[in-house]
């Protein structure tokens, strides 16, 4: 598992953590069972604070995309179903919502809207 913390990003590291173990999750990068670094392991690479790694692992469990079993470890959840997918689809929603609010911004039409959509298909 290979992630990359921005310390000049203005998104928190945990956050950053936390989106890059769910792309590769919902990617198959990290397939169903897969064991992730321990969270001292994973700080000491990152070089940040265990805090940081612990906080990211227990937001990414509480919305279901690992699990963790006691005395041994953290582990990619099924990314096909459940709150996992749920709430990437809520994400997608709320991103459509923003561009169809710019969009009403720029005086685009409804129709025009959707060809902005349709032309990012192809």
């Amino acid at each position: 598992m290979i992630l990359l913390i921005d310390n000049y990003s203005g998104q928190p590291i945990y956050e950053q953590i936390v989106r890059q173990i769910r792309e590769q999750i919902l990617s198959g990068v990290l397939p169903e069972g897969e064991a992730l670094p321990s969270i001292r392991s994973l700080a000491r690479d990152l070089r940040v604070s265990v805090i940081t790694t612990k906080r990211a692992y227990e937001e990414l469990e509480a919305e279901g995309w690992i699990r963790t079993v006691p005395g041994k470890g953290s582990f990619a959840a099924r990314a096909e179903q459940g709150p996992p997918r749920e709430g990437v689809l809520r994400e997608i929603e709320a991103h459509l919502a923003e561009a169809r609010r710019l969009a009403a911004l720029c005086g685009l039409s409804e129709e025009e809207f959707r060809a902005l959509l349709k032309e990012d298909e192809a």
